[in-house]
């Protein structure tokens, strides 16, 4: 039985690829090891969002060869898909596979270890309208389980290379999505995410007229399920209308995570984002409206081309304004191949890590603020794990508590009076 040791970079829609691609070779009578254990396969799902993944996506692939050197080194994803000529030097590397090979792995390996057949011709994402469906994966985090709902994006930021890695709007038909949803609860998992590359398009390459709203009220319906939790949405999604329907779902998380990128206008339209700060400050207080105990969280890019102090000033204003629970802070990252890599006036580095960590002391300093406020609150928490002698889990707004007990409440949700803080996250005793 040949042994398969996989590593995944970025973000959760490649991690549930990961494991679509794991049951893919436990079908095939594979057995799966850990990545620094010995192994006749290596698998990287490579990620290419920023330079910095780039880098960690080469450096997995060279060490991969380090436990047994005799092994074969298979490069997949997205890093994969933009990049095939550079991999190609890289002499640790057997075989390059792109996005859309992924669920048809273990047969382009089994090619390979017949005939040593390595010259894969990629799948054209861009003009591939089907979408790569896995099937059920039923991929857990802990106690919560992901769902991926669609692939692709059609909104072509200026500095995103996602579009050209991962291809346009294609997404997973209800059935399947609903069929995946009803078979995690069955196995008595309470939390679902909702992820993909641009969530917020969901449907739109459908004929009929059907939206990710749509998908949301049918997946509430599902027995068993407690939370469904959405991941990174566009701003534009969110309409009075959809929040309408949102509201009466009393299984969706009051965690929404909206990707602004800057709180400029004039820095917003460079990056070709389509809407304006006014815009997106609107949708914050739709939310806020709409849920009293709504967290917001955000993506934020400093040193983006022609970012002066002034355009700086003003995002950091607005996010002062704006208080976002938690800001994930990137400086900007050239990608080659994207319409921002030649842009003029790039911003210098020593600029951008000033940049990245005044907003990152904001960030912080909004979220002591926010935990605040619920001491003396009761919230109710799905618990995880025990670290050190304590439970911990999140609230549905995806704040982190801990508690004492003396009884293990992993995958409960359990009512938590909230005493006090440690570090970034809330301290209670379970009612």
């Amino acid at each position: 039985m040949k042994k398969v040791a996989f590593h995944t970079l970025g973000c959760k829609t490649n991690l549930y690829e990961t494991n679509g691609m794991i049951q893919k070779f436990l079908e095939a009578k594979y057995e799966i090891v850990d990545f620094d254990q010995f192994a006749d396969i290596y698998v990287i799902n490579t990620c290419t969002v920023t330079n910095v993944s780039d880098r960690k996506s080469r450096q997995m692939l060279r060490r991969a060869k380090e436990v047994n050197q005799n092994a074969l080194v298979v490069a997949v994803g997205c890093y994969a898909q933009v990049a095939k000529e550079d991999l190609e030097q890289i002499e640790e590397i057997d075989l390059i596979l792109g996005t859309n090979e992924k669920k048809d792995i273990v047969n382009y390996i089994e090619k390979y270890l017949e005939d040593n057949e390595n010259d894969i011709e990629l799948d054209d994402v861009l003009h591939n309208p089907e979408y790569s469906d896995f099937g059920a994966v039923s991929y857990t985090e802990k106690t919560r389980a992901v769902i991926k709902v669609q692939d692709g994006c059609d909104r072509f930021c200026s500095y995103c290379i996602i579009p050209y890695a991962r291809g346009r709007v294609r997404s997973r038909k209800p059935k399947s999505i609903i069929e995946e949803a009803t078979k995690i609860s069955s196995e008595g998992i309470k939390e679902i995410v909702i992820t993909g590359i641009h969530i917020a398009s969901y449907g739109k390459d459908f004929k009929e007229d059907y939206a990710l709203i749509d998908l949301l009220e049918e997946l509430n319906k599902v027995e068993g399920l407690e939370r469904i939790r959405l991941g990174s949405i566009e701003p534009l999604l969110i309409t009075d209308e959809f929040v309408e329907r949102l509201i009466k779902l009393e299984k969706v998380c009051h965690h929404f995570h909206l990707s602004l990128q800057s709180g400029c206008t004039q820095t917003l339209k460079r990056m070709n984002r389509r809407y304006t700060a006014e815009e997106f400050e609107e949708v914050t207080k739709r939310l806020r409206k709409a849920y009293n105990n709504a967290i917001l969280t955000t993506d934020i890019i400093v040193g983006f081309p022609g970012e002066t102090d002034e355009e700086f000033e003003e995002t950091y204003k607005f996010l002062s304004k704006t208080k976002f629970y938690k800001m994930h802070v990137f400086k900007y990252s050239v990608r080659k191949g994207t319409k921002a890599a030649s842009m003029k006036n790039q911003v210098r580095g020593d600029i951008k890590e000033l940049r990245s960590k005044r907003l990152l002391e904001l960030s912080d300093k909004n979220e002591k603020e926010y935990l605040d406020t619920y001491i003396g609150q009761t919230v109710k928490v799905l618990f995880e794990e025990e670290v050190d002698g304590k439970l911990k889990g999140h609230t549905e707004n995806y704040i982190m508590v801990s508690a004492k007990s003396t009884e293990d409440l992993s995958n409960q949700i359990k009512a938590v009076c909230i005493e006090g803080i440690e570090g970034l996250e809330l301290t209670g005793i379970v009612n």
